[in-house]
């Protein structure tokens, strides 16, 4: 092998190729949980869409401009948009865990495969 090439181990030190027990089977939860995330953003896009749309439905003042306005009220506006989609995301997330199910799972030890040839860097 040469300097500059590394070759990792990933198993831990204490595990042996072969399993001394046989995997005993484990309860687990599984259900399918919204991204909270995607739920604040789109929740503060569709705020700013409507302040400027609510903007656009008034006469801009001259001195002040249609920008200026839209900005100053987008503060509000993604502001509410943000905090209605982390509501709608928190209520699909409850609703979410009553439809978990519990299932049967047993644990398995993979081996990595061998790596043949030179490593890229």
């Amino acid at each position: 092998m040469r300097e500059n090439e590394r070759v990792s181990d990933t198993t831990p030190a204490g595990d042996s190729a072969q399993p001394s027990t046989p995997a005993q089977p484990e309860q687990v939860t599984v259900r399918r949980a919204p991204k909270i995330p995607a739920f604040l953003v789109v929740g503060g896009f569709l705020g700013f869409l409507g302040t400027l749309i609510a903007t656009s439905l008034f006469p801009a003042d001259e001195e002040v401009g249609f920008a200026t306005l839209v900005a100053y009220f987008s503060v509000y506006g993604i502001t509410i948009g943000v905090l209605l989609g982390a509501v709608v995301g928190i209520v699909l997330d409850r609703r979410s865990r009553k439809r978990a199910r519990t299932l049967q799972a047993e644990r398995e030890a993979v081996d990595p495969a061998p790596v043949e040839g030179e490593l890229e860097q």
